[in-house]
């Protein structure tokens, strides 16, 4: 079998009916919980990252399949976040709503407000909703106008915009002011704006996200991210996450293709190479690829979604290069994905975490605040647009 064909059969008749089935028809939105047993918990929270997740996959899955009843998917999900998830009176979105919709925690978070305009942006794009493009608009000026300090974007805050604890965003036993991982999703929320506007504020502002992952987040003795800092972006902790890396290697690429300019351009497809260069060499091990780095210990679990970018950001590498070893470790983590991450029980779709022995983790949930359809969906969806195919 092809390659392409491979992948999109995975989208298509498995990832996407896993997803479609957790339609809350009574509520709204998606059913919050699945857990590794496959049971559906119909009153538990539903996350708001998860719900921005799930609008930005049948968005976009509508956009490059066609098909109307994931237009429709994706409108059921877009309503839920126009009625539920966004706070009029104070601005940005709540962090989770209960089952019924109510708010549930009314924290602020900017990774959080990042993926709503993410995902209404792609609705946008997909569908054309004017509707949706002034909301994702109004949320980008509510990043803009609240959130930013002298070093770059400040992440967690109450309800009112009070400066919070940043726990949802920190690891490891750390308390980070600031986190790659909120800059990188800025990052990608402000491309998909600004395909959708084509607004030079929004331009700025993702060129300013750019420069921070430049001067600040980018090691340039180690080729790999830093992962979390202080109020002023100094670095705090020696952790090496592979999977944003491997991401990071292609979303700003995809950031500075899609601003067209020819400097920046240049500058980070040699930056995000060298990322994918040392991705390849430190992290990918035994058909798979390992989670992160924490000073000198090695977390070998096989995470779901850095299976996924892993594949999209060494086809990225490959395109860029046309070296064949990024080509071969694309398919190699493909058959590693297909071997131990999917999960091939009826009503399944892919473990959150396995270990590097290749067994699921049975206390992790297949859905959840954060298990959701956008890394693995889009790692489809990036296979059937790029077009670089190969037999598996």
């Amino acid at each position: 079998m092809k390659f392409i064909e491979d992948v999109k059969n995975e989208l298509t008749e498995h990832i996407l009916p896993y997803w479609e089935a957790l339609k809350d028809e009574e509520h709204g939105g998606f059913y919050g919980y699945k857990g590794f047993d496959l049971k559906v918990d119909k009153r538990a929270d539903k996350g708001v990252i998860l719900h921005s997740r799930i609008l930005w996959f049948f968005s976009s899955c509508y956009e490059v399949l066609g098909d109307e009843k994931y237009r429709a998917l994706a409108e059921h999900a877009y309503r839920y976040i126009k009625n539920y998830c966004i706070d009029y009176e104070l601005g940005g979105v709540y962090w989770m709503t209960a089952y019924d919709g109510k708010p549930a925690d009314d924290m602020k978070h900017t990774y959080n407000i990042a993926f709503a305009v993410y995902a209404l942006s792609a609705y946008y794009n997909a569908c054309g909703d004017n509707e949706a493009l002034r909301l994702a608009e109004k949320l980008f000026d509510d990043i803009e106008t609240r959130t930013p300090d002298n070093y770059g974007c400040r992440e967690a805050f109450t309800r009112d915009w009070q400066k919070a604890d940043n726990e949802a965003l920190s690891e490891n036993g750390l308390k980070a002011e600031k986190t790659m991982n909120s800059v990188l999703h800025l990052i990608e929320a402000y491309t998909e704006l600004f395909r959708a506007n084509r607004s030079e504020r929004v331009a700025e502002k993702l060129k300013k996200q750019l420069k921070i992952v430049e001067d600040k987040i980018y090691d340039y003795d180690s080729n790999a991210l830093k992962v979390f800092f202080d109020e002023k972006f100094d670095v705090i902790g020696d952790i090496h996450s592979y999977g944003h890396d491997i991401e990071a290697s292609w979303l700003t690429d995809r950031a500075v293709e899609m601003l067209g300019d020819s400097e920046l351009i240049k500058k980070f497809n040699a930056l995000d190479l060298r990322l994918a260069e040392n991705i390849y060499s430190v992290a990918l091990e035994n058909g798979s690829l390992n989670n992160e780095r924490e000073n000198e210990k090695i977390n070998r679990t096989r995470i779901w979604w850095v299976q996924a970018e892993a594949v999209v950001g060494f086809l990225n590498a490959y395109a860029h290069s046309g070296d064949e070893k990024f080509k071969e470790a694309a398919k190699t983590v493909w058959e590693g994905i297909k071997n131990i991450v999917i999960d091939k029980r009826e009503g399944g779709e892919w473990y959150s975490e396995v270990s590097f022995e290749g067994v699921p983790d049975e206390k992790k949930e297949m859905t959840g605040p954060w298990k959701c359809p956008y890394h693995n969906g889009r790692m489809c969806l990036e296979v059937i647009k790029r077009g670089i195919d190969f037999d598996v």
